[in-house]
């Protein structure tokens, strides 16, 4: 079904939360993901401008079918960033109370970010998929940004969250973070995976939105390690 998957890259400040001065300045990307044939659709990571980015679902012609979190950090599910209020998972369930579906490792960071409930919460691991129309978006679990962090596969799309950048990776100074399993899910879970798949990041931190992971692979010094203590010195520790 590779032929009906539909996938669009919101960037914060240019579709969706456009006078937010916040929101822009941290350049988050909002991906949907859907059934080109159905029409129905999945938002990744909702957060900052909720009614813009179902405005930007609704333009397309979609229906909104449920939410994936990549993980519970405020700029990608809502909360308190710093002082700033950001939206998220809970304006996302008063205005269209669709599944958000997450790993449940981050479970109780999304509840207290967000104030969401237990039972608003669908559990996803490794290895789950989930199905929009005929598409399946499968998750990987991707520890290291945060206990939960997960990766959506989708056709030949790889939409990372803060896991891997183009340019870097994830920060693991944060609750949850953890630099061996953030080493062993570059070098062992992410670059095992096919080089033509296209890495799709959760900010943009680069020149270009989106690359193949072959290029990504060549061109990002946190994938230039070639043991762990390398990579240590590298993370600067």
């Amino acid at each position: 079904m590779a032929e009906r998957m539909w996938l669009r890259q919101l960037a914060a400040g240019r579709d969706f939360a456009t006078t937010n001065r916040v929101a822009r300045n941290m350049q988050n990307f909002v991906y949907l993901i859907g059934d080109a044939q159905t029409r129905e659709c999945l938002v990744v990571d909702p957060a900052w401008d909720v009614a813009g980015i179902l405005r930007c679902v609704a333009d397309e012609g979609y229906t909104l079918k449920g939410a994936l979190v990549t993980h519970w950090h405020p700029d990608h599910v809502g909360g308190n960033m710093m002082g700033d209020a950001a939206e998220g998972l809970a304006e996302l369930l008063a205005l269209s109370p669709v599944p958000i579906y997450a790993h449940p490792k981050d479970h109780a960071f999304i509840r207290m970010m967000t104030g969401v409930s237990a039972s608003d919460l669908e559990p996803v691991t490794g290895g789950d998929k989930v199905k929009v129309g005929a598409v399946e978006v499968e998750c990987l679990h991707t520890p290291g940004h945060t206990q939960g962090s997960q990766c959506f596969r989708c056709g030949n799309a790889l939409v990372a969250g803060d896991t891997l950048f183009l340019n870097g990776c994830g920060r693991i100074d944060l609750p949850g973070g953890d630099v061996e399993e953030m080493w062993r899910t570059l070098y062992e879970r992410l670059l095992a995976l096919p080089g033509n798949l296209v890495l799709y990041p959760g900010h943009d931190y680069a020149d270009r939105p989106y690359a193949p992971l072959d290029d990504v692979r060549r061109t990002n010094p946190m994938l230039q390690a070639p043991d762990y203590p390398s990579f240590l010195q590298i993370r600067g520790g």
